[in-house]
């Protein structure tokens, strides 16, 4: 949904007094507009995030070669097949705060030589009494070439997190070495192929620092921007495009932005060439008492309105960013997304920030990943924070044990806007009437356009009332339509290891066709319909 003000409103054509009427039923209108693009939908925008955190990696995407629970290389098979069907498009790795203490070369070579480490998070209170495991020590059995078989097995690119905090420029440029330089050409290039890989990887997304205003070295952003110039220039390409993300703000820190890129300039704009991304992170965290599982309805909504602030950041950020690179070569990039409850210790003992998503959590994934789709034009990679085990995840593992999250079966209904057309889409709801969420929009969505067909995607918030929709595309007839709908009686409800179909997206018949097609979205629910176009 794009806001517009009423001159806009009217500018576009679809001012309320030459609008048609809504039928008597409808209580809302959606205005699809296809000849107002607003870019293509960077399928990057659907990316993951993994991390040395918790059982993200030990026991969550590695269990080991020699595992009796089932595995490709060591890599969790069940999460394999599961990951491929979403189509993921890149992958980011090791982290995260991780990343700044982390030395690519303890995770290369042979895995019984490498040196075992004292991991980021072990000082985390939640660990204090754990026992002693991979989440408090890192054994560094998966590294990169792990980490690039996982890519592969899966269909996804990588993005490399580099140690910005406590490693040197020289480590940043001697693991792009690693990766990138071509067969035999250089001593890294042949410890490669001793871990596997004789043909480069090739890699192209490296970020350099994570959160580097706070674990990642505490910096202002201009001294940042110091240390970010010093680790770009002169770097060997290897005939590869380098894509480099530059640590950008905390949410709305915007002091942030504006001093990184006057300093980034200082020398001229050619620092900018080597700039591809701006990281933004921003997690709207939980509300109450914190728990994933057992909240109020107050707790939902202000969960969901927190999740709507994306929006404004995305669009306060781009502005500043533009004040010096006017010509926005530099893109959003916002790569740590999502809600973020507190450990739910059920699941499995040292499995720090891993919990049960619910209804909650999707409905928080599908208002994000609209608002990316809505700014097709600014994000160009977006990355959910993490991807098994821990906060915002689409699975969750344990041992022998699996399941799939709501969070997942939204993922698998927007996968169909990637490479799309985002159009601009105007959403006519009443807000929702609760008491202390105003604003918080009866509907939201997004819509993209593949030759003759739609894909247009809606949230419902409202835990009562359904919408009753009417739905125009302008200039276009609707022939055909199919909905998907991921909602509950509850808006607890979760899977777990028990139960892990518990929630689980369904196929409403209701969908048909007609100009203007008239359809319910039911209330607290994630809906992408399919619309066939004459």
């Amino acid at each position: 949904m794009n806001r517009v003000d009423r001159r806009q409103f009217l500018l576009s054509g679809l001012a309320l007094a030459a609008a048609p009427r809504l039928s008597f039923s409808a209580s809302a209108r959606i205005d699809i507009l296809p000849d107002e693009p607003i870019g293509t939908i960077n399928r990057n925008v659907y990316g993951h995030f993994t991390e040395h955190l918790g059982g993200c990696i030990y026991d969550g995407v590695w269990v080991g070669p020699d595992s009796k629970i089932p595995n490709i290389g060591g890599i969790r098979k069940q999460l394999v097949d599961r990951l491929k069907r979403l189509n993921p498009p890149v992958i980011r790795w090791p982290g995260g705060c991780f990343a700044d203490t982390y030395n690519w070369r303890d995770g290369v070579g042979p895995r019984e030589r490498r040196p075992r480490r004292t991991n980021f998070w072990t000082n985390t209170p939640y660990l204090w009494d754990a026992p002693n495991s991979p989440r408090k020590y890192e054994p560094n059995e998966f590294g990169t070439n792990e980490f690039m078989h996982f890519c592969r097995l899966v269909g996804a690119e990588p993005y490399f997190a580099a140690n910005l905090r406590s490693a040197t420029a020289r480590d940043f440029y001697e693991w792009i070495e690693y990766c990138n330089a071509p067969s035999g050409t250089t001593t890294l290039a042949d410890l490669r192929a001793q871990g596997g890989d004789a043909n480069p990887f090739p890699v192209r997304f490296w970020g350099v620092g994570n959160e580097s205003w706070g674990c990642g070295g505490n910096f202002t952003g201009a001294e940042y921007a110091v240390e970010y110039r010093r680790f770009t220039e002169w770097i060997p390409r290897y005939g590869v495009e380098l894509s480099f993300i530059a640590s950008g703000p905390n949410a709305a820190d915007y002091e942030w932005t504006e001093s990184f890129f006057r300093k980034i300039v200082e020398k001229g704009k050619g620092a900018l060439r080597n700039t591809f991304g701006f990281a933004l992170h921003y997690y709207c965290n939980t509300t109450g008492r914190g728990d994933a599982v057992d909240f109020t309805t107050d707790d939902w909504y202000k969960l969901l309105a927190k999740a709507t602030l994306m929006e404004e950041l995305i669009s306060n950020h781009w502005r500043i960013m533009g004040e010096v690179d006017t010509d926005h070569r530099v893109k959003l990039v916002v790569d740590e997304w999502g809600a973020w409850h507190k450990t739910d210790p059920n699941i499995s003992s040292g499995y720090l920030f891993a919990y049960y998503p619910t209804m909650r959590d999707a409905l928080v994934s599908g208002l994000t990943l609209d608002i990316f789709n809505r700014n097709a034009d600014k994000v160009a990679m977006a990355n959910d924070a993490q991807l098994i085990n821990n906060i915002n995840t689409l699975f969750l593992a344990a041992g022998d044990r699996f399941t799939v999250t709501p969070i997942y079966h939204v993922f698998d209904m927007y996968a169909s806007h990637q490479g799309g057309t985002a159009v601009r889409t105007v959403v006519s709801a009443p807000p929702v009437a609760h008491p202390g969420v105003p604003g918080l929009s009866g509907l939201a969505g997004s819509c993209s356009l593949h030759e003759n067909r739609a894909v247009l995607t809606i949230v419902n918030p409202d835990i009562q009332n359904a919408q009753n929709t009417e739905i125009n595309i302008r200039g276009r007839r609707i022939t055909n339509s199919h909905a998907t709908v991921l909602s509950a009686n509850d808006i607890h409800a979760h899977n777990t290891f028990a139960q892990p179909n518990a929630v689980e997206p369904k196929q409403d018949s209701q969908a048909g066709s007609g100009s203007p097609l008239n359809y319910s979205f039911a209330p607290a629910s994630v809906t992408r319909l399919a619309l066939e176009l004459a």
